[in-house]
């Protein structure tokens, strides 16, 4: 009997409920698609990813992954890695990254599983501006938390919320994170300890990710301001954005769906059919709450 074809997928942490839902994913489709699957993740450390899929791609050839799946640390997507991985008979499905490389490894390596699997992030963008207009409707200072700016999900999200927001009258200042709860509620302090941002009332705060939102809240708490300010985020998992939305700590989120298991079953797919995935995949983000209810909860209280 043949043994099953191996995958490695790589995601950026376990310390994300995101991250940990994508993973849970991709070996839950792996089971349905008869794959064998090895899932690492890297502590948001890009030197560590590096060394493990450098591993996974020097291994003896009957040990080597058929393909990797991977969301990378590093923004501009792992390119030297992935041309290693494809030089190696190895296919490579990046995760939330657009990136100009692939389209000539594609042109490269015709019968490999080369792709993209992700979330339409200006997309995402553009629900967050549209919930921004909903609940800071007299415009006003309104913060952006995004995720590292090296990363395309940012760049687009960011490019998203710009264009969804033109003409509303909001003042908006970009602050950096790093997708986690520490770094948006650090990116928030050290702006509110700003002599410029001393008198100006935050009206609003959009996160890129919930778990920024949870600790934008948390500075927005500690210095007296979360009451009139609304703080959306994005992900919206059951047990984290839309529970925090329903318990009226953040304004909205949007769910944006796991991208472990599609990824899987593209390669799942190539490999029995020998044909090349598609360049790319997208998948379609929704508002939590949806705008029709945002706009009904807009009219009442702040979160508080």
């Amino acid at each position: 009997m043949e043994e099953p074809r191996r995958v490695l997928a790589s995601f950026l942490t376990q310390d994300q409920e995101f991250q940990r839902l994508q993973a849970e994913d991709a070996r839950q489709t792996a089971a349905r698609e008869g794959l064998r699957i090895e899932v690492l993740f890297a502590e948001n450390n890009a030197v560590l990813q590096i060394q493990q899929l450098f591993g996974a791609i020097h291994a003896a050839p009957e040990q080597r992954p058929a393909a990797i799946i991977v969301e990378t640390v590093a923004g501009e997507g792992l390119e030297r890695v992935a041309r290693k991985a494809a030089a190696s008979g190895i296919g490579w499905i990046l995760i939330n990254r657009s990136v100009p490389y692939l389209e000539e490894l594609r042109r490269q390596y015709p019968s490999l599983a080369l792709s993209s699997v992700g979330t339409d992030q200006l997309a995402v963008g553009k629900i967050q501006g549209a919930q921004l207009k909903m609940l800071v409707p007299r415009g006003g200072a309104v913060l952006c938390v995004t995720g590292p700016s090296d990363t395309s999900v940012a760049q687009q999200r960011w490019q998203g919320l710009q264009q969804a927001v033109e003409g509303a009258g909001l003042e908006v200042k970009v602050l950096e994170g790093r997708w986690t709860e520490a770094s948006g509620e650090e990116s928030v302090r050290r702006w509110l300890r700003l002599e410029s941002s001393r008198g100006a009332g935050v009206e609003g705060v959009a996160c890129q990710n919930d778990a920024m939102a949870v600790g934008a809240r948390k500075a927005l708490e500690a210095h007296g301001a979360a009451s009139r300010a609304a703080v959306i985020g994005c992900d919206g998992l059951p047990e984290g954005g839309r529970r925090l939305v329903d318990a009226k700590t953040l304004a909205a989120t949007i769910v944006t769906p796991s991208n472990g298991g599609p990824a899987v079953h593209l390669v799942a797919r190539a490999l029995q059919t020998g044909t090349a995935p598609p360049p790319a995949v997208q998948l379609a983000p929704v508002p939590y709450p949806s705008m029709d209810e945002l706009a009904r909860r807009a009219r009442g209280p702040r979160p508080g």
